[in-house]
């Protein structure tokens, strides 16, 4: 069995972060793709068999407007810890002809029912409350591009979260890297522009998401299912009971703003 990430771009403009995780939780593949179809290839011979694909983005969206039941329930857990969801409805154009994600489970014929025992299913995911709740973090890591965070922050973020994921080697439900995450390492490492690291993240939250498919799995109890498969959902690790967020974070230093990638306003 396979286990899938995929960090979906917005638009076929922007590269998609692609994953994929044995049976073993061993990393097979690790990369980006573009369109529609350059996702299908990267992955289509991962999932002919039984497998989990975890798409970080929406497949299901009906409501017109404001936020899916699925994010206000999502956001009442994680909203403290930086973690909860934008709105999306149909109203966006990204989501007027219905969601990428949606499109491409069905492109590939997989059962996005969470409850599903189907052998060949697909699920919505989402990073960032993934990270909390596996590492136990009490808000995000600050690696995405926003105005204000310094190229430091954000390198030396996306290298933490990194660490975190290299740890997994040893958690309950293992996940092992190999030379390809080490070559993703050193461009991290070696990383002198925004634009470098924005070529590392994408991956590194395919690996994520991947590893959550996986977790999902293995540890279906410790899976909290955010939503229904008819008014969209999001499946991720359960926060834990003691985690408690910081009262108030402390202040961060603003640096001047940069033209960077667009930021999708559901994340």
């Amino acid at each position: 069995m396979y286990f899938v990430g995929v960090d979906l771009a917005w638009g076929e403009r922007n590269p998609s972060g692609i994953a994929v995780l044995d049976a073993r939780g061993r990393l097979k593949r690790v990369g980006s793709a573009r369109d529609d179809a350059a996702v299908v290839a990267a992955i289509g011979p991962y999932v002919q068999g039984d497998c989990l694909v975890a798409i970080d983005a929406p497949l299901v969206v009906t409501n017109r407007s404001g936020p899916r039941p699925a994010e206000i329930a999502l956001n009442r857990d994680f909203r403290r810890f930086e973690a909860g969801a934008h709105p999306t409805n149909t109203a966006r154009p990204e989501f007027a002809a219905g969601p990428r994600g949606g499109r491409l489970a069905a492109a590939l014929d997989l059962d996005i029912d969470p409850r599903s025992s189907a052998r060949r299913r697909a699920i919505e995911v989402y990073p960032h409350p993934a990270a909390v709740a596996l590492f136990r973090l009490e808000h995000t890591l600050k690696y995405k591009a926003k105005t204000g965070r310094s190229f430091e922050q954000l390198k030396s973020e996306l290298l933490r979260l990194m660490d975190e994921i290299e740890r997994l080697a040893t958690a309950a439900v293992p996940l092992r890297v190999t030379e390809d995450w080490d070559v993703l390492r050193r461009q991290a490492e070696t990383a002198r522009r925004k634009s470098d690291l924005r070529r590392v993240e994408d991956p590194v939250d395919a690996v994520l998401c991947a590893y959550v498919a996986l977790y999902a799995q293995r540890r279906p109890a410790s899976v909290s299912t955010y939503g229904d498969l008819a008014s969209g959902y999001i499946v991720t690790p359960a926060l834990p009971p003691d985690l408690v967020a910081p009262a108030k974070l402390p202040r961060r230093v603003t640096h001047a703003p940069f033209p960077g990638r667009r930021v999708p306003a559901r994340r």
